[in-house]
């Protein structure tokens, strides 16, 4: 069987064994592009699912906060200026001035954007126009975070940015759904919060991509009830489906959770469930690694982003799904030695220092979360230089639970050999000397899996 499959920053070709089995995690069927996306949109604003339109949920000396998704999410096309330039104008007909609107990344955790690059998410005229009434989320500035608590069932602590408590309506602009794990109160709850909200769902055992019963998007949903109780009011919300990184398929608006449910209905009927397309699971898993990451837009790749983050996270969705306990994992993946220090301060002694010591994920959050929350320096550079939030590096750690269910991982063809050894993972030159050793090691009779993956977004070059 030959199989094209991604790696570096294009593909490479190679041979399997005839009775390898393709196993699919792509959508069944591609969303078609909105011939109209401006008109797609007002009509969602004019029929919210759940609240009445912003022109009716504002008076005229109303304070409002649109905040958007950064830049992780994989969507690059209009959708962030087109979205809030027709809720501006529904906020217009109540007669709220623009004045009193402020635009706000949810960024999280993740770095902030240059001013530059914050054009390239809306554009120059939004830029300008705003100017100091648009910001990026600092996750560490004191006198930007409202405490509002904890839920009542289960204790979960909720903070967030006071421009959401502040404002009389806030509207957020989520631009993708990447299966069932992004949209709803993860926008929110985790895009516009702090560390000690975000680490209540942010541990190994956490994060989910499930459609269906999504522990995630439970603990989520329990702070998004809270979060509305405190402030007396809803939170308005356009959820986006894309057709591509640069074309939108669906939008739709309203309440938090009836824009999830509506965005969800589509999903499930596009994405079966991951343990359907393999019956009876294989001893060999082999798919590529592409140089790409949602962490390294406008950034450069490093170890970490690409064999534990992508290889073990993003794409290693089939290993439980399909792999045997046991089984063997062959990554194509062109990794080598590179560190962007800029953008990634706090990864380089996650590689060097931490997982020397250990690769065992739950022991990583017991010893290093409290010291890499409070890292000064890698704060200082969060909150004033671009970069990543110091505890970053340790939540990239965390796919490297799945090591629990493989019996080794081989990576093909690296640039730099040493990169995955590190991790004490095997090397090979091509992925049919791979596949080779791996079948020696499982026996006669051992089956292949073919995993084919969904496109994951690259650096935009438009």
């Amino acid at each position: 069987m030959k199989a094209e499959l991604p790696y570096g920053a294009g593909t490479l070709t190679a041979t399997l064994p005839s009775g390898a089995r393709r196993l699919s995690s792509e959508a069944a069927g591609a969303l078609s592009p909105l011939a109209d996306l401006d008109g797609a949109v007002r009509e969602a604003l004019a029929s919210p699912l759940g609240l009445p339109r912003i022109r009716d949920l504002v008076t005229p000396r109303a304070r409002v906060t649109i905040a958007f998704d950064d830049h992780t999410t994989g969507s690059f096309g209009p959708i962030r200026p087109i979205a809030i330039r027709a809720v501006l104008d529904e906020l217009a007909a109540a007669g709220v001035s623009r004045s009193q609107v402020r635009l706000v990344c949810a960024n999280a955790l993740h770095r902030m954007c240059r001013p530059a690059e914050l054009t390239r998410l809306l554009d120059e005229a939004l830029v300008a126009e705003f100017g100091p009434r648009l910001s990026c989320h600092d996750a560490e500035d004191a006198a930007q975070i409202a405490d509002l608590g904890a839920t009542a069932e289960h204790g979960y602590p909720v903070e967030v940015s006071r421009l959401v408590t502040d404002a009389d309506l806030t509207v957020y602009v989520n631009t993708n759904y990447i299966r069932g794990f992004t949209g709803g109160w993860k926008s929110v709850c985790v895009g516009l919060s702090t560390w000690r909200s975000i680490r209540v769902t942010h541990d190994p055992d956490g994060m989910s991509m499930s459609l269906q019963r999504n522990r995630m998007h439970a603990v989520l949903d329990e702070m998004g009830r809270h979060l509305e109780a405190r402030l007396g009011r809803r939170i308005f919300k356009l959820d986006t489906l894309l057709a591509d990184p640069f074309q939108v398929a669906r939008v739709f608006a309203g309440g938090v959770d009836e824009t999830r449910r509506a965005a969800l209905e589509v999903q499930t009927r596009r994405f079966p469930s991951r343990r359907a397309a393999a019956p009876e699971p294989v001893d060999i898993l082999v798919y590529g690694v592409p140089d790409s990451s949602p962490y390294a837009i406008w950034a450069s790749l490093n170890p970490i982003l690409t064999l534990i983050s992508m290889g073990l996270g993003y794409l290693g969705g089939m290993i439980d799904a399909a792999g045997k306990p046991g089984c063997t994992v062959v990554m194509a993946a062109a990794v080598r030695e590179a560190w962007d220090r800029v953008h990634h301060p706090s990864y380089p002694e996650v590689w060097e220092r931490v997982l020397s010591q250990t690769r065992d994920p739950y022991e990583i959050n017991a010893r290093f979360e409290k010291e890499f929350a409070r890292h000064e320096a890698h704060i200082d550079a969060y909150r004033h230089r671009f970069a990543f939030h110091p505890i970053h590096g340790i939540l990239a750690t965390h796919p490297l639970k799945r090591l629990r269910r493989v019996g080794r991982v081989i990576v093909a063809g690296p640039r730099d050999a040493h990169v995955p050894r590190h991790l004490g993972w095997e090397v090979a030159a091509s992925v049919e000397e791979a596949v080779a050793r791996a079948q020696t090691i499982h026996g006669p009779g051992a089956t292949v899996g073919l995993v084919e993956q969904p496109g994951m977004p690259a650096n935009p070059e438009r």
